[in-house]
Parts: structure tokens; sequence; C-alpha cells
């Protein structure tokens, strides 16, 4: 199988870089996959563009990189693939409880959020088994910058959900008046209480989007 990228996503970040550029990235990840286990499968690495295409966006939630365990990585940050929630996300559940007053089912899928409009990016796009941040590098950061300077020239009303120090790095690339930027501490076990909990994101984000026309995402799972 390999990599599937949209063709509406294709053609926006086509211009953005260079022949090198996708070259070596390519070349990089052919040489990773053939030798190493990485996650997510292949067909599965730009899915948090596939599901969402450019017109349809409405959130942009960034994560970091995948979960570095086998079955867990579909594409998508924070979501997880075996059903089993890891500790972030069983944190986010809990915010959006507390928010919304919606009792979440436990399922771990996001991609119900996604069909919606979320944008569920993590700044890695693959990892390497049992080592987090393995595929953090420049190859793609260079690739996550450009999606997020794509959306934010936008000219459609888009909120931001910066959680942590590594999300808030993009707020220097957030300048469109047209859009929300909310943004807190990460909803790790070790900061949530230090204002993730509490930050009600989810029912601004709503509000937001629901004062703009737009139709408000249905968080529950």
């Amino acid at each position: 199988m390999e990599y599937i990228l949209g063709s509406d996503w294709s053609e926006k970040l086509s211009s953005r870089f260079s022949q090198e550029y996708k070259r070596e990235l390519f070349s990089w990840l052919n040489r990773e996959y053939a030798s190493k286990t990485i996650f997510p499968p292949k067909e599965k690495i730009f899915n948090a563009l596939n599901f969402v295409p450019v017109d349809n966006v409405k959130v942009v939630i960034i994560g970091q990189d995948p979960y570095h365990v086998y079955g867990q990585a579909d594409g998508l940050a924070f979501s997880c693939h075996n059903g089993t929630p890891q500790p972030s996300l069983r944190n986010i559940f809990k915010e959006i409880n507390d928010d919304l007053h919606i009792e979440m089912s436990g399922n771990t899928d996001l991609s119900s959020w996604a069909k919606q409009g979320v944008i569920l990016l993590n700044t890695s796009l693959t990892v390497i088994e049992h080592q987090p941040a393995s595929h953090s590098n420049e190859l793609w950061h260079s690739f996550t910058r450009e999606v997020v300077k794509i959306i934010n020239e936008l000219d459609q009303p888009i909120v931001f959900m910066l959680w942590g120090n590594h999300a808030k790095s993009f707020l220097p690339l957030l300048n469109n008046p047209k859009h929300l930027i909310l943004s807190s501490a990460h909803p790790s076990p070790f900061s949530a209480y230090n204002g993730f909990f509490g930050c009600r994101h989810f029912s601004k984000c709503n509000d937001f989007l629901s004062t703009h026309g737009v139709t408000p995402i249905d968080w529950k799972i």
C-alpha cells in the first residue's frame, strides 16, 4: 500500500514544497518503512487531512506524534484504533463531559470528529515502534507548518485548539482574524490540572461556530 493524500490537499500543498523536499521526504519514509516497524500504516499517514476536505475545515487540534504501540495509531492525533483510551484522551473525554455534560461511550476512534471537519493533526505523522518522538524532525515539521499556514489563510471561521507548549509553538503562524485561537495546558496527566481541566474549549468552539453560521461539532463518541 502506498501513501495516500487527497487531491485537494495535494493541490494546496504542491506549490509549497520543492521537488527536492518531496523526494527527500518520501525516500526517507520508504527507507524507514522498509527497515523498521513504523506507525501508522502507510495508507493512514495523511488521515488527518484525508478525512477533512480543505473547504470543510472547522476545527484544528494539534498533537505531537502518533502512538508508538502496535494497533493504536490511526493517523489522527489523540485517536486510538484499538479502543484502549490513552491517558490524554481519557482527560479529553473528562473535559468534554464536564463542559458539555456529554456521557462519552469509551470508544477511542475519533474519526467521527474528523468527518465533521475536525483536523486532528500530529506535528510528526509517523513514529518508530516503542520510540516516541523518533520521527520528530524537520522533514515532518516543515510539512505540518505548511498545513497550518494553509488553514490559517482560509476564508472561513476556524477554531484552533492548542494544548500544551508544543501546540502553542504554532501561534506565530496564526494571524487570521476570522479564526478563534484557544490555548491551554496539555491534557496529559502531568499537566491537565494546570489549566486543561476547566478550559471549556469544546463549548467555546461550538458557540463560536454557531455564532458564525457554521454547524457545531457533535463531540459525543
